[in-house]
């Protein structure tokens, strides 16, 4: 037996469930499992299933269904069984509660309400690609999914463009070529991974540029849970000779100001440095 029964405070608590291999769970998510009052699941079937792989017990105990669809009857209820008393543990179906799955409202109101919020962590598909990935982790946005349509995700990559560190996506196999072509077109060809069904028996890692995902998937496309990595963008190294050729010919036509603005959003560089240069140099042929 992996697990143990312990006395746990009336409040919430989120229990992290693995991403694909059973075995990845940790023994506090299983003490709190097994101990815990009452149990809220993202999907119930799954979460049997689970307990059932370890060996813990309900024990006369129910598990309720909350997730996108359950609206704020289900979350009161929840509230509720803190408000008397009871130690609540919730699950999504895979990672930890709240990362592009079920909880922010159930958290929030808790929180609120002046509970017990706290966390069993553990599994995360997109921290795990990162690690995997072979791209800087120094610093990460997650993107969660994108819209199904083209023109808004198309939108929402140009609002990501800029992130300076690697992006971070889960998609569908079913979209995630048109989502990479789409990336590729908005972002440029950047260094990226394809990273599917991790921890699990078919686990894949493709790290290709996205041009080179494109191909990739065309030839031969994939199934399962997948996260997409993305590096950041890199700006382009400019000479101080390249600016100030720039800015020779931008200034015969235009304003300090006007110059500096044409040349620093031609080599995306701040504008003050570009404005200080731009000015140096009118005084110099004054």
């Amino acid at each position: 037996m992996n697990h143990q029964n312990i006395r746990l405070q009336p409040g919430l608590y989120f229990v992290a469930t693995p991403i694909g291999t059973a075995r990845d769970i940790t023994l506090r998510a299983l003490d709190i499992l097994a101990s815990c009052d009452l149990i809220a699941a993202e999907d119930t079937r799954s979460l049997r299933k689970l307990l059932e792989i370890h060996g813990v017990p309900l024990a006369g105990r129910q598990v309720v269904a909350y997730h996108d669809h359950s609206g704020s009857g289900a979350r009161n209820r929840l509230i509720d069984a803190i408000n008397s008393g009871q130690s609540v543990a919730y699950a999504s179906e895979a990672g930890m509660p709240l990362i592009a799955d079920p909880g922010y409202d159930l958290s929030r109101a808790a929180a609120e309400a002046g509970h017990l919020v706290t966390a069993a962590p553990g599994a995360s598909a997109a921290i795990t690609a990162l690690t995997l990935a072979g791209l800087p982790t120094d610093a990460f946005f997650f993107a969660g999914f994108l819209p199904n349509a083209t023109g808004a995700r198309r939108k929402r990559l140009e609002e990501l463009r800029e992130v300076p560190g690697t992006l971070a996506f889960y998609e569908s196999p079913k979209r995630v070529l048109a989502s990479i072509k789409d990336m590729q077109t908005v972002l440029g060809d950047r260094p990226a991974a394809l990273c599917r069904e991790l921890t699990k028996k078919f686990e894949e890692v493709r790290r290709l540029s996205l041009s080179e995902l494109v191909e990739s998937l065309e030839e031969k496309p994939v199934k399962g849970e997948i996260v997409v990595l993305v590096d950041r963008a890199r700006a382009p190294t400019v000479s101080t000779s390249d600016l100030e050729s720039d800015l020779r010919a931008a200034l015969k036509d235009n304003s300090v100001k006007d110059a500096a603005d044409i040349v620093s959003k031609l080599h995306g560089l701040p504008r003050r440095k570009i404005y200080q240069m731009a000015l140096n140099m009118a005084k110099a042929e004054d």
